[in-house]
């Protein structure tokens, strides 16, 4: 039905291109999808090690990381699928007996449009249902594990480190008071590194709650003793205290964070409803990832033409250049919008509207048209 809307030809030559141009992405994407999910599994691993959670409590992360990813993932793959698939044509000399029964690069873009549709629409669907729901299942599941795991995993009898050793922490006992996450410890025995004068801090009990005022994650510490410096120095300072309450994790890092995470989490719909310069960006970032693909495929088509006399994998590395400015300035544009230094109403369209100039100019240079006006500006 679709290929009927858009008038597609039913040729050799369409099935001949369209089945190396999947073959080609399929291959690309497995390829990027390992190269991104080894780097996910071995920055997970890091986590697990660095805040002692068991790895299998992290692996969801992985998968919504991935489906994070996936739209640019698919975005890339398809942008070199196109450029090599083209490219093969013209370097086995079969684009040039096309091109002189009429086949160009016009026709080759009708020709690709069944797939460039197709991923348009799977990466519209990812970007604003999909990715959404992946990061904020992602941040659940972090708040329920590693922004969490600050002193609620403890092993009583055991020495353990935090924050990459800076805090060393031992309780002779620990017990889970309710679903609050009150968590109630026995026998406490604290060592913080601060710069060259370490802490040291005793207690017989301690419980670890979270301030309801500004979310900031304290462990408060009853009938103890402080110590601050190294014993045999002239300067060690001793407090005595019956009630001693030590902050973990700031609340106002955490409320940062949850600030920015929180748009990224949020639905479609909300973002339009709210209005604001932070859900501005970020739905504008959502649209401009499927927008990328119907701009991209033609910019393949374009640099998939080649001769002889160019370099094998030049155009290739044009294309991952261009890519990357790309991207990069969807990012940018981005990060403008949301403090303000960019009218929404450019916003990131301006980058997609700067491309496709790009992309008309060296369309025109390539048909030789650009050369021409500027010989006739020359002989005025």
């Amino acid at each position: 039905m679709i290929l009927k809307t858009l008038n597609y030809p039913k040729t050799i030559i369409s099935r001949y291109l369209l089945k190396n141009l999947v073959i080609i992405f399929l291959s690309i994407v497995i390829v990027i999808g390992l190269i991104v999910f080894g780097n996910q599994f071995v920055f997970t691993v890091q986590k697990s090690v660095e805040h002692g959670i068991p790895f299998q409590e992290l692996m969801p992360i992985i998968f919504f990381n991935m489906l994070r990813d996936l739209p640019v993932i698919l975005s890339l793959s398809l942008f070199l699928s196109i450029i090599i698939s083209i490219s093969q044509l013209y370097n086995s000399s079969e684009a040039i007996v096309m091109n002189s029964i009429g086949i160009g690069d016009k026709k080759f873009i009708h020709l690709i449009q069944p797939i460039v549709i197709f991923l348009f629409i799977i990466v519209f669907i990812l970007t604003i249902y999909a990715v959404p729901w992946a990061k904020q299942q992602r941040s659940s599941t972090e708040n329920e594990t590693i922004n969490a795991s600050e002193f609620s995993f403890i092993t009583e009898g055991k020495f353990e480190s935090f924050k990459n050793g800076e805090i060393v922490f031992y309780a002779s006992d620990s017990s889970i008071i309710n679903n609050s996450n009150l968590q109630n410890m026995e026998e406490i025995f604290i060592y913080i590194s601060k710069d060259d004068r370490p802490i040291i801090v005793l207690a017989s009990q301690a419980t670890k709650y979270t301030e309801s005022i500004n979310d900031s994650i304290y462990l408060r510490l009853r009938d103890g003793i402080r110590y601050e410096g190294l014993p045999g120095n002239e300067n060690v300072n001793i407090l005595n205290f019956d009630r001693y309450d030590l902050e973990i994790v700031s609340g106002e890092v955490q409320q940062t964070l949850s600030n920015f995470t929180e748009i990224e989490e949020k639905k479609s719909i909300d973002l339009i409803l709210d209005g604001g310069l932070r859900s501005n960006a970020e739905m504008q970032w959502r649209l401009s990832q499927p927008i990328s693909i119907l701009i991209l495929s033609i910019i393949g088509v374009l640099l998939g033409k080649t001769s002889p006399r160019t370099g094998k994998g030049v155009n290739v590395l044009i294309g991952v250049i261009i890519f990357m400015f790309y991207y990069n300035g969807l990012l940018v544009g981005k990060n403008s919008i949301e403090n303000g230094s960019l009218n929404p109403f450019l916003g990131l369209w301006s980058i997609h509207l700067t491309l496709i100039l790009f992309m008309i100019i060296f369309y025109q240079f390539r048909q030789g048209k650009v050369s021409s006006f500027i010989d006739k500006i020359q002989s005025l």
